[in-house]
C-alpha cells in the first residue's frame, strides 16, 4: 500500500509581506517560508496512519511519499517531510507550472499521484495564503476517485480496501462516510497535533529520495497547467487598510452603555 500527502510552501502567518512593483503578486524576498498548517495535519494523519498499520502486523509497512509543486525554494518544505517520516518526495520543479490556480496545480499533481499509484491520498482542507480548499477536488476529479472534505478522523481498513472517516457539518453536526479505495482526503486543521522533526530524522532526510519532475516526465500538456491551464488571472493584489482607532465607550451603567453603542451605531448606518 502506498500513501500519499500533497503538501504545499506558504508565508509564514508571521511574515510581514509587500506587494511587488508589477502589483499582481506579493515581493517574495525576505519571506519566511512554511509547510502549511493544514497540510501538516494531513502528513501527520498520514504518519499515523503507517505507524497504525505497522503496529497492528498487517502485512507490509505502507509507504509514504509526499508531493510538492513550486520552485526550488520547496525542496526545504519536501525535507522537512521525509525529517518528520516521509520515505520518499516527488517535487514538482517546472517554470511551466508556475502561476496556477487550483484547477492547474490540481492537474498537475494528480498525473504525479497517478504515476505513483497511491492508495490513498491526503491533503490538507485549505491553505493558509489563499485558502480556496479547491486543489484536493480537482485532484479527486482529474483522478475520479471518490473524495472528502473537511476530515476529522480517519480509519484506514486494508483488508476491505476502504477508509473510514468522520466529516465536520455546519451545526455541530458530523458525517460518517465509507470510501473504496483509492481515494483522496482533505483534513481539516486540528485533526491531530503535528510532531516535530527529530535529529535523528533531519539526518536521515538528506539520505531519502527525493525525485524531481517537470511536464515532460508527467506526459502533460504544458498549456494545461500554470499560467497557461489556469481558469483565473490575479489582475492586482492590495493590502488591507488600516482600520482607524476604536470607538470607547465611558457611561456610568452598562444601559447607559449599551443605548450609547445602538446610537453609535445607528448614525454610521450599521444597524
Amino acid at each position: 500500500m502506498r500513501i500519499g500527502v500533497c503538501i504545499k510552501q506558504v508565508p509564514d502567518t508571521d511574515t510581514r509581506l509587500r506587494v511587488a512593483d508589477s502589483g499582481r503578486h506579493i515581493d517574495d524576498r525576505d519571506v519566511n517560508w512554511v509547510i502549511s498548517s493544514c497540510d501538516l495535519c494531513a502528513l501527520e494523519e498520514a504518519l499515523l496512519l503507517v505507524e497504525a498499520a505497522h503496529q497492528a502486523g498487517s502485512g507490509e509497512r505502507p509507504e509514504l511519499v509526499a508531493f510538492s509543486l513550486g520552485p526550488a525554494r520547496v525542496e526545504e518544505a519536501l525535507r522537512k517531510a521525509l525529517a518528520l517520516g516521509a520515505d520518499r518526495a516527488v517535487h514538482l520543479l517546472d517554470e511551466r507550472f508556475q502561476g496556477g490556480d487550483a484547477l492547474a496545480d490540481g492537474r498537475a499533481l494528480a498525473a504525479a499521484v497517478g504515476r505513483e499509484e497511491c492508495d490513498l491520498v491526503i491533503a490538507g482542507a485549505q491553505s493558509d495564503d489563499l485558502g480556496q480548499a479547491a486543489t484536493p477536488a480537482v485532484l479527486a476529479q482529474v483522478l475520479g476517485r471518490p473524495y472528502a472534505w473537511l476530515v476529522m478522523a480517519v480509519d484506514l481498513q486494508k483488508e476491505s480496501r476502504s477508509v473510514h472517516v468522520v466529516r465536520e457539518l455546519e451545526g455541530g453536526m458530523n458525517e460518517v462516510l465509507r470510501l473504496e479505495l483509492p481515494a483522496v482526503l482533505a483534513v481539516q486543521a486540528g485533526i491531530n497535533k503535528p510532531r516535530f522533526a527529530s535529529l535523528r530524522g533531519t539526518l536521515q532526510a538528506r539520505r531519502k529520495p527525493l525525485e524531481r519532475m517537470d511536464c515532460s516526465d508527467l506526459g502533460l500538456d504544458p498549456e494545461s497547467v500554470g499560467k497557461a491551464g489556469a481558469g483565473i488571472e490575479t489582475t492586482a493584489i492590495r493590502l488591507p487598510p488600516i482600520g482607524g482607532g476604536g470607538l470607547l465607550i465611558d457611561k456610568a451603567s452598562p444601559e447607559m452603555a449599551a443605548a450609547e453603542l445602538v446610537a453609535h451605531l445607528e448614525r454610521e448606518a450599521l444597524l
